[in-house]
């Protein structure tokens, strides 16, 4: 099999024997394509996210050093849109950079040894990627808790940052690494890699910040952390370099103290999953939205949240966000309300009568403005690519007279005192779901006697297609109805979540509509 590393070396030969050296540029196609000229900042996740629309991808590696990368798609026409598009001159940007796409002379990527060869165990096995913060056993408790039971943690410093954490069963282990896998535990660092580890048991001598049984609290240490108070650490402000990790010993965070505020929500740049647990009834219920749908206790992610207003003070960056690309036969105001909402309170939307396809979001913050765009950038639906960036304005003004969308909606809209914000206050900030697109989304508050085929129909109606596949969970208060649907692709899902979220459903009998609410899952609907 040939080398994933694309050795400068490499030659194909002509019929007499001879090498052509202008054929090493030209490969023949392969479901696997180089990446040269990354940026030093470039993560796997920026990259699956870069040619998401191309196709499915199945594996992403990193050459770090040589800023190269391999991307393997799931059939070769996804590499085929890849290379054709870039050699049509047109550039794909990965983590605010163009990169170089041809095809790889491998046909797939090759990992000796690695987890495609390993059973699934109950111990995880967690190398921290950039570790520019300490991480500590609290901080791995934190983020692996709400999947299931955490019995042990070790964590090890011989080659970077390692952890082990054995959960009490196997299922656990899996939703874990399913939702965490390449997610960042802050923005842009400590980046997890996840897969299983082979002891059947860990062997833990003392309870301290590398180690901890919690099965054993004869060993000593302070209280464990239960992962259901305020954040162990916290995440940088927006705008603000974290400060290095200063070696093995941990917690020296320099002359500015320890980072502002928690372990972040797991979207962000790198992928990866969610800061949430999708089912009720296996560990601590999770939350869903704003007043009238939660049904937890809080979790350990704290948000930053506005009331309506801009929060930046002097130097801080801007609580607007621009946005490009859009398809305006199909999006409004209340449409990129519905995306938008995800990320933070939604303050104004105005269209820009002067450049089609554009328009600016007020946040209620700017670390709103950063979940949005680490999230949104680059996605791709309604047959647009979606490029966001940071406004040079703090605010939106209010616009007296609007011009009309061709809808005959208003290209301007304020949204400060709208029911659906979901950031409203400190409790709900820190009970949402932060979370890039999926091709599956969860629903809440539906009636609780919804049938599928209501939720197909409400589908169907918005965007003439239905969800491959609906999941939906046993209600514990018969109140309202909740669970997942999936779709064909992320950017099917992404439309359906623009379409129908906040869509009012009737029952019968019901004095009020149900609004329907949408967000995007890590969680996989399998069965």
């Amino acid at each position: 099999m040939a080398n994933n590393y694309e050795h400068s070396n490499k030659r194909q030969r002509t019929d007499d024997g001879k090498r052509d050296p202008e054929d090493r540029f030209k490969p023949p196609p392969s479901p696997c394509v180089h990446v040269r000229g990354l940026s030093e900042l470039a993560t796997d996740g920026d990259l699956a996210e870069a040619v998401q629309h191309f196709g499915a991808v199945r594996d992403v590696m990193m050459m770090p050093r040589k800023r190269q990368a391999l991307i393997e798609f799931e059939d070769i026409n996804g590499a085929k849109n890849c290379v054709e598009y870039c050699q049509q001159g047109n550039s794909i940007y990965c983590a605010g950079q163009p990169a170089f796409f041809n095809y790889s002379l491998s046909q797939k990527i090759q990992r000796p040894g690695e987890e495609d060869t390993r059973a699934p165990n109950h111990i995880l096995l967690f190398t921290v990627v950039n570790p520019q913060y300490p991480i500590t056993v609290d901080v791995m408790h934190t983020i692996t808790s709400p999947y299931g039971q955490v019995q042990r943690i070790v964590i090890f410093k011989k080659n970077g940052i390692q952890a082990m954490v054995e959960f009490d069963n196997v299922e656990s282990a899996k939703r874990a690494k399913q939702a965490l896998n390449g997610a960042d535990i802050y923005s842009g660092c400590c980046t997890l890699k996840i897969e299983y580890a082979k002891p059947t048991r860990l062997n833990v001598i003392r309870n301290d910040a590398d180690s901890w049984d919690y099965t054993n609290p004869a060993l000593g240490g302070k209280e464990p952390p239960s992962g259901r108070g305020q954040p162990l650490l916290q995440e940088p402000r927006f705008g603000a370099h974290p400060v290095p990790y200063n070696g093995p010993a941990g917690g020296n965070f320099g002359a500015g103290g320890p980072p502002p505020n928690g372990p972040q929500h797991f979207g962000g740049p790198a992928g990866g999953g969610g800061y949430y647990d999708e089912y009720e009834g296996y560990g601590r219920p999770r939350s869903y939205g704003g007043p009238g749908e939660r049904y937890g206790p809080k979790g350990p992610v704290q948000e930053h949240f506005g009331r309506g207003g801009y929060e930046g003070g002097p130097g801080s960056g801007g609580a607007v966000c621009m946005a490009y690309g859009l398809n305006m036969d199909k999006i409004n105001c209340d449409k990129l309300f519905n995306l938008f909402c995800l990320y933070g309170n939604v303050v104004r939307i105005k269209f820009l009568k002067s450049k089609e396809g554009s328009a600016m979001i007020q946040l209620g913050d700017p670390i709103s403005v950063e979940r949005a765009i680490a999230n949104l950038n680059n996605a791709f639906f309604f047959g647009n690519k979606l490029q966001l960036s940071v406004s040079k304005q703090a605010f939106l003004q209010e616009v007296p007279n609007p011009h009309e969308l061709p809808d005959g909606t208003s290209s301007y809209k304020d949204f400060m005192s709208n029911r659906n914000n979901r950031f409203t206050n400190p409790e709900s900030a820190q009970k949402n779901r932060i979370q890039s697109p999926s091709k599956v989304l969860h629903f809440f508050n539906a009636p609780p006697g919804i049938t599928e085929e209501e939720i197909n129909e409400l589908f169907e109606n918005a965007i003439g297609k239905q969800p491959l596949k609906i999941k939906q969970f046993p209600s514990k208060t018969e109140r309202s109805s909740t669970g997942l649907v999936e779709f064909e692709n992320k950017s099917d899902a992404i439309e359906a979540l623009i379409m129908v979220n906040h869509t009012p459903v009737n029952t019968a009998g019901g004095k009020t509509p149900f609004i329907f609410k949408l967000c995007f899952s890590a969680m996989p609907l399998t069965g």
